[in-house]
């Protein structure tokens, strides 16, 4: 789990850092339970869909096809890391993602 002070004053980040994970394969039991329960809270606050990947998708106007592109560009990074000698991890990454995408 990231540094906490990371999401001051960027509620949404966490929870993009989370779809990102989901969108990879790698959001862990635990998120995906929580997730699962704040559901309707989260379909309360940001409005759209039937799941807490759909609600938070709108909230920031994803396309449909967001999951798969964030694979490919997983997948890209990786390879690059990997050609690098450098380990990146998927919690780094949803990070980085969500920085480079969603500046504050």
């Amino acid at each position: 789990m990231p540094d906490n002070r990371r999401y001051e004053g960027r509620p949404l980040h966490r929870l993009l850092e989370l779809y990102v994970l989901e969108a990879i394969g790698e959001l862990p039991p635990a998120d995906r339970q929580n997730l699962e329960k704040l559901a309707p809270k989260l379909k309360q606050i940001y409005g759209g869909g039937e799941t807490w990947h759909e609600a938070i998708a709108g909230a920031v106007q994803f396309p449909p096809d967001t999951p798969s592109a964030i694979r490919a560009m997983w997948n890209r990074n990786l390879e690059t890391a990997r050609l690098s000698g450098v380990t990146l991890t998927p919690q780094q990454f949803a990070e980085m993602f969500v920085d480079d995408n969603f500046a504050s």
